[in-house]
């Protein structure tokens, strides 16, 4: 078929009619399907219950060094559970803290320290007139969920498949000290899969803060998460980037294995400079005793070492893989050459950036759900959940059956076609 935008306003008319008898089909389907978040699927779950047999109510429950891990203590973590995330994140053992099963919430209490206590002696941002963070946009709901928590104002960054628009953010970030940090998901971003090119990289680490406490929130989800053995995207190590460019003090860098084990009872943990893991520490010694070392150690038990992890990864990605591979198949086949849609193609991560033509995105994400298909909320991907164009719709492809999946997907190209469709004719009136 020929570009929607090159139809006349008749052939317009018949198709709008013969696409709402096919969607009037799915709705009488009564579908109750659910691709609204990025979760693993059960079979990716089911890889990880090996490690309910990793520890015994016999099993030697003492590090290497001696720490008893059913007692106190061990504020940042267990020898060899920082071995093991520092393989992971790729930095030494010695700069990270291992903490409870979520990064987000390390990300929060980070937000927070800075926002009652200040970081590294300067003044707390509650205290300040105006605070504000950039926002790669499309971008991460619940990073711009923290920030819109505490009143910080959002400003979004363009991205781009290289990254966010450096040459905006080292203007903004060396002219304004009220921006005091940037939300970053750096490999195989959520939502459009991009991975940050090795100048992108160099020129966050060369960034000139007007404000001494600016921070680089580097949230780096997705690490292990590729989806093929040899199309893989790498990046430059953000903390040895900043010590070579006179900033070692510039980046929190987050993980966890959040959707490498159990999302619910994973380990997550924090790289960054001694400096900033001393200021750290001061408030998490008030904070906690300890995180849960069984688990630090559990995990530990189940992979041995990083060799161990990346076998575990390749398995998730079989899994996956083919759920990717068959959205992008649906996606060509019913929208290619249509002009009316875009989305993009990674090599790992967990979603599908989607584009639809202006002022669309809320309406195929209604439609999807009248029929059935619940999708993340249109405008998610954006700070306030305001999409200016409204065209950005995220797709989460792992969680669904694989069944269940192929009829989402043609159910929303559909919407797409449909909802497209009526915008152009109604343009032409």
């Amino acid at each position: 078929m020929k570009p929607y935008a090159e139809l006349t306003k008749d052939e317009l008319e018949v198709l709008i009619k013969n696409l709402k008898k096919e969607y009037s089909e799915y709705q009488a389907l009564g579908l109750s399907l659910d691709m609204s978040r990025g979760k693993p699927c059960k079979e990716q779950l089911d890889l990880s219950m090996g490690i309910m047999d990793a520890l015994f109510s016999t099993s030697d429950l003492y590090c290497d060094d001696g720490t008893d891990c059913r007692n106190y203590g061990t504020l940042t973590g267990i020898p060899e559970a920082k071995v093991l995330l520092g393989d992971m994140m790729e930095n030494n053992p010695d700069d990270i803290i291992i903490y409870g099963n979520s990064s987000l919430n390390v990300m929060y209490d980070t937000v927070s320290r800075a926002y009652t206590h200040g970081i590294m002696g300067n003044t707390p941002w509650c205290k300040l007139d105006r605070v504000r963070f950039l926002c790669p946009s499309p971008g991460y709901d619940r990073h711009f969920a923290i920030t819109e928590y505490f009143g910080i104002g959002m400003i979004p960054v363009g991205m781009t498949p290289e990254g966010p628009d450096m040459e905006f953010i080292e203007q903004m970030v060396s002219e304004h000290e009220e921006i005091k940090g940037i939300w970053c998901v750096p490999k195989y971003s959520n939502p459009q899969g991009y991975s940050y090119s090795d100048e992108t990289v160099r020129r966050f680490a060369r960034l000139k803060p007007a404000a001494k406490d600016f921070r680089i929130f580097w949230d780096n989800a997705y690490g292990m998460h590729h989806l093929y053995d040899t199309r893989q995207d790498h990046l430059i190590e953000i903390l040895a980037e900043c010590k070579r460019a006179g900033n070692p003090d510039l980046v929190y860098k987050f993980a966890s294995t959040s959707k490498i084990t159990f999302p619910g009872s994973g380990i997550a943990s924090l790289a960054t400079s001694p400096n900033n893991m001393k200021d750290i520490m001061a408030q998490m010694r008030i904070q906690t005793i300890g995180h849960d070392k069984v688990n630090q150690l559990r995990h530990v038990r189940f992979f041995e070492d990083i060799h161990g992890m990346v076998e575990h990864m390749t398995k998730h990605a079989d899994i996956i893989r083919p759920k990717f591979e068959m959205v992008e198949e649906i996606l060509e086949q019913n929208l290619g050459g249509l002009g009316i849609a875009t989305w993009t193609k990674p090599n790992g991560g967990y979603f599908i950036g989607f584009d639809t033509l202006p002022g669309c995105a809320k309406k195929v994400v209604s439609r999807a759900k009248k029929a059935g298909v619940i999708m993340t909320k249109a405008g998610a991907t954006w700070p306030y959940g305001k999409d200016p164009w409204d065209t950005n719709i995220r797709i989460a492809p792992t969680y669904p059956s694989k069944n269940d999946l192929e009829i989402a997907a043609k159910l929303f190209t559909l919407c797409v076609k449909l909802v497209s469709a009526e915008k152009l004719y109604k343009e032409m009136d």
